[in-house]
């Protein structure tokens, strides 16, 4: 049995992390197998989006494989964080909107995986926090960088320093995760949200968050500049000229992603 699956439906890949025995642990192996997925969707042009989600109704992923770990030596230590680091961050990088499934709690390096997506939608009744202090460690794969980008300094410390977990209301109501979904609406909720993505032109789509991740942090100037050379981006495609055909002519768009 495969440790990921992947399946492609309607232009968008759907990844699942498959190891609910472990709650979707990151093995060695998952890492470098997710790091090879993204270094192939970084050649496609035709995927319209990215979906993460894990196997089961316990977890979507419970962060590092605790048990492989424990007999990884101090020497290997570093390199074996690295990986997770890396797979996590080839998610993060890749160009096309990623969607996060969050079908069971996220701790540690699962939490971090999907803060890296754009999008997270979690299940009710379910928990997350980077609760690696606990453990004697620290989040070591974008935790502290990316949750302060989140929600924000006070509450990153808050959540990172004590390693707090926290209910899926909570991570809700502080912006951690854009929805909230009973079980059984969780495909309904995705299924919504690609619908929306589908009707925005791909290139558009791609361009806005190249320009949003490129020019965060920067200063004004610069990130003007960014903007304006994204935006040129979208100014000779197919789909500008269909966009305002169909504007004009009142119908739903049907953009190519050319």
């Amino acid at each position: 049995m495969s440790d990921i699956v992947l399946e492609e439906k309607a232009g968008f890949l759907w990844i699942t992390l498959n190891r609910p025995e472990v709650r979707n642990a990151l093995s060695r192996d998952v890492n470098t197998k997710l790091a090879d997925i993204a270094a192939d969707i970084d050649q496609r042009d035709d995927l319209r989006g990215v979906v993460i989600t894990g196997a089961g109704d316990k977890a979507f992923c419970a962060g590092a494989d605790l048990k492989e770990r424990k007999g990884v030596s101090a020497a290997e230590t570093a390199p074996y964080v690295n990986a997770i680091a890396a797979a996590i961050e080839s998610i993060a990088a890749l160009k096309q909107p990623t969607i996060c499934l969050m079908n069971g709690s996220a701790y540690g390096g699962g939490l971090e995986l999907a803060m890296a997506c754009d999008f997270r939608i979690l299940v009710e009744g379910a928990e997350v926090g980077l609760t690696e202090v606990k453990l004697g460690i620290m989040p070591g794969a974008g935790g502290t960088v990316r949750m302060p980008r989140l929600i924000g300094e006070a509450r990153a410390k808050e959540l990172i320093m004590l390693g707090r977990r926290i209910p899926a209301a909570r991570a809700l109501e502080i912006g951690l995760v854009h929805q909230v979904v009973p079980r059984d609406k969780l495909r309904a909720a995705v299924d919504g949200l690609i619908a929306e993505l589908a009707a925005c032109a791909p290139v558009s789509v791609t361009s806005a968050k190249a320009s949003i991740e490129r020019s965060y942090g920067k200063g004004l100037e610069e990130s003007l500049s960014i903007e304006h050379e994204c935006y040129e981006r979208t100014l000779f495609t197919e789909d500008r000229d269909e966009g305002l055909a169909a504007f004009a002519e009142g119908r739903p768009p049907r953009y190519q992603g050319r």
